[in-house]
This record gives C-alpha cells, sequence and structure tokens, in this order.
C-alpha cells in the first residue's frame, strides 16, 4: 500500500469542488492510505464541537470527535482520481467507533485513512473507510465508515425495528444544526445547509448529518460508560430539519446497550446502534 503524508489537514472547499467533476465507475479501491502526524488538538474547536453535540468540556475527547481529524483525510482519499466513485451521491450507512482507552487533550496524535472490502450491497456496491488516531502508545481509536454506492444492486433488504418506540427523551433539532455541525466539521455538503440546496439532491428540506446524530446520541451517555467500548451505529431515514426526535435505550443482555432515534411523530427510525 502506499501512503500518502500530509503535511496539514487539507483544505475541504477544494475537495468538494474536486467532488463535482465527471468522475468513472471503477472496479477496485485504491491502493493508498492517507498519513497525518503530529496533529495537536485546538481546544477552542473542541469546546465548539462539544457544544454543537452537547457533549460536556472536559480534558478527554469525546469518543466522535477523532471522527473531525479523519474526515478531512477521508475526503481527501474520496476525491483521488483513482477513487472509483464520485464523491456526489454516496450513503454514508453506518459507522463503527472503538474506544481503546480515553483521548486527552493534551496528546500528540497521528491519523491513517484508507479505504476497502468493496463488495456487493442489495441497493448497489459499497465499502469501509478506516480511520485510525494514534499515539507514541499505539492506536488508540479506530473507525469504520460504510458508504454506498447506489445503483446496479438486486433489490432492497426488509428493514427491522429493535424494539418499540417508547422514548427516553424527547429533543427538538433546530433548523440550523446542518450550519453549526458545519461550521466545526468542515462537512459542508449541500444537503445539509439550506432547504433550497437540500431540494437540489431530492430533499424537501435541509438534513442532518449522520455523524451529527451519533455524536449527539453518545452525549446523552455521558457518565455511564466505560473508557474502552465499541459504538456501532446504522444510519436509517435521514432528520430532515427542523424535527422532533424521540431517544430510546435500554440495556442488553450482555451488560451493553441498544439504542434508536426515531421520528417523534411517526413511528420511523433515523439511527439505531448498539454500545459493547
Amino acid at each position: 500500500m502506499t501512503t500518502r503524508e500530509l503535511h496539514d489537514a487539507p483544505r475541504l472547499a477544494p475537495l468538494y469542488a474536486r467532488a463535482l467533476l465527471p468522475h468513472g465507475e471503477g472496479k477496485s479501491l485504491p491502493d493508498t492510505e492517507c498519513l497525518r502526524t503530529g496533529i495537536d488538538i485546538d481546544p477552542v474547536h473542541l469546546a465548539a464541537y462539544n457544544q454543537v453535540c452537547e457533549f460536556r468540556l472536559t480534558d478527554e475527547l469525546p469518543v466522535t470527535y477523532p471522527h473531525m481529524l479523519a474526515f478531512p483525510l477521508q475526503m481527501a482519499l474520496m476525491t483521488q482520481q483513482d477513487f472509483p466513485f464520485p464523491l456526489l451521491g454516496m450513503v454514508h450507512v453506518a459507522n463503527r467507533i472503538t474506544q481503546h482507552r480515553p483521548v486527552r487533550l493534551d496528546e500528540k496524535l497521528s491519523v491513517r485513512v484508507r479505504a476497502e472490502n468493496l463488495r456487493p450491497h442489495e441497493k448497489g456496491r459499497q465499502f469501509d473507510v478506516l480511520s485510525e488516531l494514534s499515539t507514541e502508545d499505539g492506536v488508540v481509536w479506530s473507525e469504520v465508515s460504510t458508504y454506498l454506492r447506489r445503483g446496479g444492486g438486486s433489490g432492497s433488504s426488509p428493514g427491522r425495528q429493535l424494539a418499540a418506540p417508547r422514548p427516553n427523551a424527547i429533543w427538538r433539532v433546530p433548523g440550523d444544526i446542518g450550519r453549526r455541525y458545519a461550521e466545526v466539521s468542515g462537512d459542508r455538503n449541500p444537503i445539509h445547509l439550506h432547504p433550497l440546496t437540500a431540494k437540489l439532491f431530492g430533499f424537501p428540506s435541509a438534513i442532518a448529518h449522520g455523524m451529527w446524530t451519533k455524536a449527539r446520541v453518545l452525549a446523552a451517555f455521558e457518565g455511564r460508560l466505560p473508557d474502552t467500548y465499541t459504538v456501532d451505529v446504522r444510519f436509517k431515514l435521514p432528520v430532515l430539519l427542523p424535527a422532533k426526535v424521540a431517544f430510546t435505550s435500554w440495556r442488553n443482555t450482555d451488560g451493553g446497550w441498544a439504542f434508536e432515534l426515531w421520528n417523534a411523530r411517526k413511528p420511523k427510525p433515523h439511527l439505531e446502534g448498539t454500545i459493547s
């Protein structure tokens, strides 16, 4: 595998411009990884992230925060000339994060990103983007983001429901949460920013970022999770903004947690997942 080392975080605006260029459908993922070393956490940025996702302010990173460091490298990888799919139109369908130990604000970090496991899906083809966060101790955090490229699949699989929507809490999601999260994440996909730009891509209104919904759910578990765990999420229907959502969680038989986020007005799931 070829390693492409980046000395600074890629600027995302040019990458989004590159994503608009014509892109052929290839048959294999690039044999390339992106690497960035010597990363320092900006405490002001961390505080802004914690505020928009409703985490408490501490000197430990929320389990979803390292995605902020990996996302620019993921964008750089998926907008390369040899990447088999155009970035626009891909759907983030699942995300699994493992925290091997808590990560502190004052640690020097490295991030490594690669793509693998291109495989068929009933609605097209899917693949994984793997990200690893390391310190001098080794890998301390890892993530698998699964993306779907629609088209050419064999049909659709039936949806499933983990539990009846008996909410532990009702949350109101403001209409500007997409723009606020875009400010801290750099993810300015037009489907998240404004109803008019979202309509260009077939959505009736702007939709919340999937990784914001995952972070918001994890914020509800603060103080109840161990130092080491895996949180695995499947993204279902988008959260159309503004929204009213119902959060449900319950204990698994293995001592972990299961949870769902629902449309509070209709029994339709936005997200389901487990913590183990």
